[in-house]
């Protein structure tokens, strides 16, 4: 069995076990944190998943009235911390943008997530929120995936983007994977919310490196099923090369397998299946 939870509405799921409770889709519930149980949204209702997973921390069970005050004081606390620390920053005139606040207690620790361009002596600001807040502050510079990723948005695609909903870790991406899958390597059209390139151009690299290694190359004379031609592009997605055949000058698209050498020599051997 396996459920997923939200803190945020539209934000990051996280999944549970869910142990011997059954929330449905709006309950609140209480996951597991090193700082102990806070409250979540059930986003999916527990259910069976063919997969065996483990590993997954358990519920801790439904949130009460108490928990819910609670949470909603520590909202308030994140709340006023945000406003106070965005205010001295313009105070101090340092150049630096709040992007997200967290709140621990007990004890009382705000830590206060911040992007700028280069380092910032944020010592003062430190000595003044503290005393604002009455509690013990931690400033931590985060770059701008992270930023993205905590704050959320819309990407190229039109979904929410993937660091701020489902993405646990940040995988290398590189310029090359755009130009493997003929993608303009123009940063507006491969670059993401953040600036950087895009962490979707991981997830079809693989496909691209595995038909790029198995299919002819572009300019390769072929013998396909409608003839002898010249291979003039390939369609990765339908696992299928385009053929100009030497005939009439048609263009005709083959499955790969279908112009391969290896499918041909098969072919002739024992012949078609």
């Amino acid at each position: 069995m396996m459920m997923a939870v939200s803190f945020e509405r539209s934000g990051r799921l996280y999944y549970l076990d869910p142990g011997p409770y059954t929330p449905a889709v709006g309950d609140k519930v209480l996951v597991p944190t090193d700082a102990g149980p806070e409250v979540a949204e059930c986003i999916w209702a527990p259910q069976y998943v063919d997969d065996d997973i483990g590993g997954l921390p358990v519920c801790a069970g439904m949130a009460t009235e108490e928990h819910l005050s609670r949470d909603e004081a520590r909202r308030a606390r994140r709340a006023e911390a945000r406003v106070a620390a965005r205010r001295l920053v313009r105070e101090h005139e340092l150049p630096m943008k709040v992007v997200a606040v967290d709140y621990v207690d007990p004890p009382e620790v705000f830590t206060i997530y911040f992007s700028a361009p280069h380092r910032v002596d944020f010592r003062g600001l430190v000595r003044d929120l503290a005393n604002r807040l009455h509690a013990r502050v931690e400033l931590r510079q985060i770059g701008p995936r992270d930023e993205a990723r905590l704050q959320g948005g819309i990407g190229p695609c039109g979904r929410d983007l993937c660091c701020a909903t489902f993405l646990k870790d940040f995988e290398p991406v590189s310029v090359r994977m755009a130009k493997d899958q003929d993608l303009p390597v123009n940063p507006m059209r491969i670059a993401g919310a953040c600036g950087r390139l895009m962490c979707c151009l991981k997830y079809e690299h693989p496909l691209y490196q595995k038909f790029h290694r198995e299919a002819p190359k572009i300019g390769a004379s072929v013998e396909s099923p409608e003839g002898p031609g010249v291979v003039v592009g390939h369609n990765v997605p339908g696992d299928q090369v385009v053929v100009k055949l030497a005939e009439d000058g048609r263009r005709c698209a083959c499955p790969k397998a279908s112009v391969c050498g290896s499918r041909q020599a098969y072919e002739a051997t024992y012949g078609r299946g």
